[in-house]
């Protein structure tokens, strides 16, 4: 019998994780323990043109599976199991028709096939680098930003929906978030969050405790309320499972579902910040460094914009950066290795073991070897989506370990390159990031991290599970049986790296030589990915 099945009566609270590559859940103590876990991958299917699709229904059953998983491993009684509450992956778009069925394929982050009909809508007579300015005034008045061109967020999703597949716009009675989706399915009930309809662009969020939408928005961009999902508080209860779902998850039937959370938002609790000032990073699929910030602001110069943050009233501000860990998956399966048929030599399975074996073995700035991580394009802190990535410098001595370590540097660099207008978000410098996701599971990256940062780096316990920590223990806090004050203790750290002062100096060349390549080479880019 597991210490939590000893102790009864402790409450817990099951948190779905569901990224783009895998849903994940957690069993979670108000002390933040994680008691059980359970994992199940999912796909994704890129398609001409820049679309990038996701099966809602394979969500829902990776999302039960994990979630029965995590709660079959916790050996924690389903009454002690307090509530559900799911953060995923966002910008990502499922509409539903009015029994709540996906009417097609959801929307992902990376497709960018709205983008034509966003720049109709944003723009006008006059334009300033695509946008209107009397439009641009009042996105950033009422949302602290803007659409981004690129239709990677959801009203390009929307707008992608209206025009080019009008059969769906027609039936669809919600356009849904993932996490807002799993909510469906859960309770029956379509309803979005004060902070997961943020990436609409269609909301008027100056009171981040009150987020209705704007009439001039809806109008400018030609989407009917109707389609919308209705909004509630970020601590509310959606509803109670319904038989159905409590019987997938292995919960009673009623078990409260707490209104959903982008992974960036449950990732600031799960890192540990509840207070201004304080950053955290992500490497995982993807990657981005946050903070809590003290006033709504915008920075388009740089792709940045508050948003509501997981503790009510609160705000945030998040860079992401795109593809990460997924660069690693590239190296992996597509250059090293043979991931895909028996024609090559197939990854082992402690590849990824080996390869931080063999990066560690590498001086610092990889010989001179330069990865730049835009396999999906350029997002913060400058939206570019027609740069992709690239090994520079390789010779003959080129070897695996530089390969991997190069991969590691890019991407701390490209974090390198977001932090000082994230800082002027803070309020002031950073003299420490906690780090979590997958990548923080890694010794070498971590002390990366600090060298090329020059910051301390607090390496998060369970780091995988940082965000389903987040949001579990949200949950506790909007069930009232938490205060933000007790959120640190709640989550563990494993190490602290502080940057090597000689290390740190390689990298300080290196980088300057990693913002020259984006922008000697960005011409190059557009002529070979520009459409037309």
């Amino acid at each position: 019998m597991s210490e939590a099945a000893r102790q009864g009566g402790e409450p817990h609270v099951l948190a779905i994780d569901m990224g783009t590559s895998a849903a994940k859940a957690a069993v979670v103590s108000r002390g933040g323990r994680i008691a059980g876990t359970g994992i199940r991958e999912i796909g994704v299917e890129h398609l001409p043109g820049g679309g990038a699709e996701q099966d809602p229904e394979e969500w829902w059953s990776a999302a039960a599976a994990a979630g029965r998983e995590a709660v079959e491993a916790s050996g924690v009684p389903a009454e002690d199991v307090i509530a559900v509450r799911a953060t995923t992956q966002w910008a990502v778009t499922v509409p539903v028709d009015s029994s709540g069925t996906a009417l097609c394929n959801a929307i992902s982050w990376m497709d960018t096939r709205g983008a034509r009909h966003v720049r109709k809508v944003v723009g006008g007579p006059v334009r300033v680098s695509g946008y209107s300015p009397r439009k641009l005034a009042r996105w950033i008045r009422l949302t602290a930003g803007a659409p981004v061109l690129a239709g990677i967020d959801g009203l390009g999703h929307l707008l992608h929906i209206k025009h080019d597949r009008p059969d769906v716009y027609d039936a669809m009675a919600d356009a849904l978030e993932p996490m807002d989706y799993l909510n469906l399915r859960m309770t029956g009930r379509a309803a979005a969050s004060y902070a997961t309809i943020w990436p609409y662009w269609l909301t008027d969020n100056r009171d981040v405790e009150a987020v209705r939408y704007d009439d001039v928005l809806l109008r400018w961009a030609g989407i009917d309320r109707d389609k919308l999902p209705e909004l509630l508080p970020v601590d509310s209860v959606v509803g109670g499972l319904t038989d159905g779902a409590a019987a997938a998850l292995g919960l009673r039937p009623g078990t409260p579902a707490l209104s959903g959370l982008m992974d960036t938002q449950a990732a600031t609790i799960g890192a540990g910040i509840v207070r201004e000032g304080e950053g955290y990073f992500v490497v995982g699929t993807t990657s981005w460094l946050a903070c809590l910030s003290p006033r709504k602001r915008t920075d388009l110069g740089h792709q940045l914009a508050t948003m509501p943050a997981a503790l009510p009233g609160r705000l945030q501000v998040s860079a992401e950066q795109g593809p990460a860990g997924r660069c690693l998956d590239l190296l992996k399966d597509n250059l090293l290795y043979d991931s895909a048929g028996p024609d090559g030599p197939t990854p082992p399975p402690d590849a990824f073991e080996q390869l931080e074996r063999q990066a560690a073995a590498v001086p610092p700035g990889s010989d001179g070897l330069i990865f730049t991580p835009w396999v999906n394009g350029v997002h913060a802190p400058s939206e570019d989506h027609f740069t992709r990535s690239a090994f520079f410098n390789q010779d003959l001595h080129t070897t695996r370990g530089h390969y991997a370590r190069a991969v590691m540097e890019g991407i701390a660099y490209n974090l390198r390159w977001v932090r000082p207008p994230v800082e002027r978000f803070a309020g002031g410098a950073f003299t420490r990031l906690n780090f979590i996701g997958g990548g923080a599971q890694s010794a070498t990256w971590c002390q990366i991290f600090a060298d090329v940062l020059g910051v301390e780096v607090g390496q998060v316990g369970d780091p995988r599970y940082a965000n389903a920590r987040g949001a579990a223990l949200s949950g506790f806090l909007a069930l009232g049986q938490m205060e933000p004050a007790d959120i640190p203790a709640a989550v563990p750290i494993e190490a602290t790296y502080r940057p090597d002062p000689a290390a740190t100096a390689v990298h300080d060349d290196q980088f300057d030589r990693f913002l020259e390549i984006y922008k000697r080479n960005r011409r190059v880019y557009r002529a070979l990915n520009a459409p037309g």
